[in-house]
């Protein structure tokens, strides 16, 4: 049998008395948490571990005895050993420490009085292993994977996480300590100075009128949210559509959560809360100095003059794209008829849309002086507004991808659907199968002439339709950068990521022993050390999840479309119709 006792390191040169700690469960294991100084008396003490137990719910309870001696205390070790019957235990732990050394002595008192030292000698089988910790970033750091402690699982903790939880949930303990004054003295890690800040404990007081401010907010935003005509269909489809819109109610949800009035229960939600508060704190200050920026040296009045001549720039070109698909593009022999009519038809369009952009060129630089000052509410918001800005400037791309994509969708569904009548068989829509078919003569010569007809319309359909495309894809490109960018500052764990950087305990994968003492005549010393969690691990495990206006699907089912002629990312998405 091996009896491991993890001991702390800021005990080791407390003065003689009472072991006050926990024998782990299952295990032939006991940490140490304080050491109660002589003189004491142990009426006080029983009443006051009692007291602990009700506000920890940790089996708190006199482990044994240290004893390290010194001028005119000769008789101490014969008191201390004498407690045993005072504190009744299955194992009475008697450790002394001399002057001048670095390890322990120890012997185990059972019930009956014999002693582990005793047996030790006849068995080399038993063994006692102290291991050394540092209790203060025991006590800080959370094990990894995390486990909730308020829920049940059928798989046990382990002995290391028993020990973690036992540090983490006796933080009462260490409330008192040698330099209070009371009838108790106790040793533990805050004995070597406690740590204290005027600073944050002025932002603790100032920070409960403040959270108080940003709830009224955020009822006040709820009660504007739930007006009846911001809830018709057509306001929830343009809502949905807008990034700015999805990003408000995105940060609504955000405020909900970190100004509860509910404390964090656990670890994963004030990390939760701690990383959006910290993410948000950032949003709103590269949105300041985004406004800085901007407001200064009239770059507003530059960005508005630049705008109008970069949209007719942007039109100029598309009309000559136009004007080369509509004549012999490449040296290619398209369909006169059908080339003129869909040149003609987007080009009526490029007129609409440049007579527009004149119509409202006297308010561009009014709309983005106002539209520049959203990022005050963060960079998050103007990256939204921003893109919100590219989908309406380029409504026009995405009515002509629109169109060429569904005259090309439609020829290519009807030439498969005539194909499959050549070879005698059909679509059967209720079974959702391909079936065979008899077609008797006049259905397979209308047939001929349909599929006659599409196939040789098919390459000038296919021209604008992989050209608009093409536009739509730069479009939908330099969109997703946008979204990218504010997924990466909504979703970065900033304060993992520093914790991480700053106080690497915190954040424990595990732990790594050494041996920190082997003399002879005494118990083997390791000192455990905590192993930090990886970065890839703390970006994976504390990751804000994201919203996305557009569903995510894969490289396979991306080409599957383009080539199908089916939408990519259309402003309104397909919807199961079931009977």
């Amino acid at each position: 049998m091996v009896l491991k006792i993890f001991f702390p390191k800021c005990c080791n040169t407390a003065d003689s008395g009472l072991l006050v700690g926990r024998w782990i469960p299952g295990h032939t294991s006991a940490v140490v948490l304080a050491v109660v100084h002589y003189p004491f008396i142990p009426g006080q003490v029983k009443k006051y571990l009692s007291e602990l137990q009700s506000q920890t719910q940790v089996e708190l309870t006199v482990l044994g005895s240290w004893s390290m001696p010194k001028e005119g205390q000769e008789g101490m070790d014969s008191f201390l050993k004498d407690l045993s019957t005072i504190f009744p235990q299955k194992c009475w732990l008697q450790l002394s420490r001399e002057i001048g050394k670095r390890g322990f002595t120890c012997q185990v008192a059972q019930n009956n009085g014999r002693l582990h030292q005793d047996r030790e000698q006849k068995n080399g089988d038993d063994k006692i292993i102290f291991i050394h910790y540092d209790q203060r970033k025991v006590m800080l750091s959370q094990l990894h994977p995390v486990q909730d402690v308020s829920q049940k699982s059928d798989v046990e903790p382990s002995e290391l996480r028993l020990v973690f939880q036992t540090v983490a949930q006796s933080q009462p303990l260490f409330f008192l300590d040698k330099y209070d004054e009371g009838p108790l003295k106790l040793s533990h890690w805050q004995s070597e100075g406690r740590e204290a800040s005027i600073i944050a404990e002025l932002l603790k007081q100032a920070s409960v009128p403040l959270c108080i401010f940003l709830t009224w907010l955020l009822s006040l935003w709820h009660w504007l949210c739930s007006f009846r005509i911001l809830h018709l269909s057509p306001v929830l489809f343009i809502s949905s559509k807008l990034s700015t819109c999805v990003q408000s109610g995105y940060r609504a949800g955000h405020f909900k959560t970190v100004f509860s009035p509910k404390k964090a229960a656990t670890h994963m939600e004030f990390m939760r809360k701690a990383n959006i508060f910290v993410s948000f704190l950032v949003d709103i200050a590269l949105g300041l100095l985004l406004i800085s920026w901007l407001y200064r040296e009239n770059r507003i009045s530059k960005l508005a003059d630049t705008l109008v001549p970069v949209a007719d720039r942007v039109a100029k070109e598309l009309q000559e794209l136009l004007e080369w698909l509509m004549g012999a593009p490449a040296g290619l022999k398209m369909n006169r008829a059908l080339d003129q009519v869909l040149g003609r038809f987007f080009l009526y369009h490029i007129h609409l849309w440049i007579s527009y952009i004149h119509l409202m060129s006297p308010f561009i630089e009014r709309i983005l002086w106002y539209v520049g000052l959203s990022a005050c509410l963060g960079l998050t918001f103007a990256l939204s507004v921003l893109s919100d800005i590219v989908a309406l400037l380029t409504f026009h791309i995405y009515c002509f991808y629109v169109y060429g994509a569904r005259l090309y969708c439609l020829k290519i569904y009807g030439l498969s659907s005539l194909w499959r009548l050549f070879r005698g068989k059909k679509w059967n829509v209720l079974r959702q199968r391909v079936d065979s078919c008899s077609y008797d003569l006049d259905q397979l010569f209308i047939g001929t002439l349909l599929f006659t007809i599409l196939l040789f319309l098919l390459p000038t359909t296919a021209l604008y339709y992989l050209v608009f495309t093409l536009l739509r894809l730069v479009v939908v490109l330099f969109q997703g950068v946008i979204h990218l960018s504010v997924d990466f500052i909504n979703s970065f764990p900033l304060f993992a990521i520093g914790i991480r950087i700053c106080r690497p305990y915190r954040l424990a994968e595990g732990v790594k022993f050494k041996v920190l003492c082997e003399e002879p005549g005494t118990p083997l010393h390791l000192m455990m050390e905590i192993n930090p969690l990886k970065g890839s691990s703390v970006l994976q495990c504390y990751r804000t999840p994201t919203y996305s206006c557009y569903p995510k699907d894969s490289w396979a089912a991306l080409c599957k479309k383009l080539f199908v002629g089916e939408l990519i990312y259309p402003w309104k998405q397909k919807t199961d119709k079931t009977d």
